[in-house]
């Protein structure tokens, strides 16, 4: 079973649409509500339904979602029944299978039900696909459409001198690079605010993008957030929020980050966690909205730094 744990949720949608193709008495017999076993329309939506919300039992491997809305329609057509089902969610990973097999499901039951009224070769069940998807990746973006450059500072007292190898920072630059970030400069100094100041003096309004790792907790060290919150032009509170919430879910110490985000001149300037997996989930929690960021929003102030 494929790992959606870091997988931030979102709102998601599909559709999938099937044919049933029939005699047109049959047809009839659907529009009328009146076959052997009842009105099949009623039934097949059921059933169609039921499906939905039970995808995960019936098909190996498919996680298990809460399914906030489904629902089955269908359009009579001369010889045929189109089949629409949707299904919605807010979750790590989307409910395609879901909406497919709801209008599987209620194509089968009126087939069921309309077999006892014409030959077994009169009916087919065909056609079902994918009509529409929305959220996730393909909604929310994880890659830039145009590299830019950014920076990585770690802070450790212990990576500095060597004794411990820097695992929160290689991680960063790994999910950079997958995000069509380039030319990530990397650097690794102690935990001094000093040496801190001056690097976020002479790389802002040269990097769009400045992350720091470490120094967002409570130890006596941990002084990124003081040096850097003064700095900041223009907060953003919400990527951290995100970031918060995101980590809470799989561990309670993430209510002890005290991560900041903002502008500094025009370089949009994130502290992270020290730790591996804080710097990981945080970085994963916001990775849609900085790429929208940086994609989309034409107001952003680009410079020849990174133009």
């Amino acid at each position: 079973m494929k790992n959606v744990g870091m997988k931030a949720e979102s709102y998601r949608i599909a559709i999938a649409h099937a044919i049933l193709h029939a005699p047109q008495h049959c047809i009839e017999l659907l529009r009328i509500g009146q076959t052997e076993k009842g009105d099949a329309l009623k039934t097949a939506r059921i059933a169609g339904i039921l499906a939905a919300k039970r995808t995960d039992e019936l098909i190996p491997l498919c996680h298990p979602l809460p399914i906030y809305q489904a629902d089955v329609e269908f359009e009579l057509l001369e010889n045929a029944v189109k089949i629409i089902a949707q299904v919605e969610t807010i979750g790590p990973t989307g409910v395609e299978m879901e909406a497919l097999t709801a209008a599987s499901l209620a194509g089968l039951t009126l087939y069921d039900m309309l077999k006892p009224h014409c030959n077994p070769e009169d009916l087919s069940l065909d056609q079902c696909k994918l009509a529409q998807k929305k959220g996730g990746k393909s909604h929310y973006k994880r890659v830039l459409a145009e590299s830019i450059t950014a920076s990585v500072i770690v802070l450790s007292d212990t990576v500095a001198m060597g004794k411990k190898p820097d695992t929160a920072g290689k991680n960063v630059l790994d999910i950079l690079a997958e995000a069509n970030f380039h030319q990530v400069m990397y650097q690794i100094i102690p935990d001094d605010p000093q040496q801190l100041l001056a690097l976020i003096e002479q790389q802002k309004n040269t990097y769009p993008l400045i992350l720091t790792v470490g120094g967002t907790g409570l130890g006596p060290k941990d002084l990124t957030v003081e040096t850097i919150q003064p700095l900041l032009k223009r907060e953003i509170p919400g990527l951290m929020e995100a970031a918060r919430s995101f980590g809470q879910k799989r561990t309670p110490y993430a209510a002890l980050s005290r991560g900041v985000a903002g502008y500094i001149d025009q370089s949009v300037v994130i502290t992270l966690p020290g730790s591996r997996q804080g710097a990981k989930e945080s970085l994963l929690a916001i990775l849609p909205a900085l790429i929208h960021l940086f994609d989309v929003q034409k107001n952003i102030p680009y410079h020849g730094g990174y133009e």
